[in-house]
């Protein structure tokens, strides 16, 4: 038996999760703001299937945003997340 969900499993973002990265993604300028959502999407999903399960936690956001956002914007996006009540120390961040 692999540890990989079936290929046509259905993965889903926890709303209030879902809802913070809404939030975040429209603090991104708008001529980044497509491709930041592709690729922390991509990277969440992938963060989820992984562990083989289908739905997308704050965890699985956080982790994804620090991945794929470059190290020189990692200031701005903490105190974006900080303005969303999302402690990202909790996952292993620092502040």
């Amino acid at each position: 038996m692999n540890n990989f969900p079936e290929k046509n499993a259905q993965i889903t973002w926890d709303e209030e999760t879902k809802n913070k990265f809404s939030r975040l993604l429209e603090k991104i300028p708008v001529f980044l703001r497509g491709m930041a959502e592709k690729q922390v999407s991509q990277k969440a999903e992938d963060l989820v299937k992984e562990e083989n399960r289908s739905v997308i936690c704050e965890k699985d956001l956080v982790d994804a945003l620090f991945a794929e956002t470059p190290f020189g914007f990692h200031g701005p996006m903490k105190s974006d997340m900080e303005d969303l009540h999302i402690d990202y120390s909790q996952y292993g961040y620092p502040k």
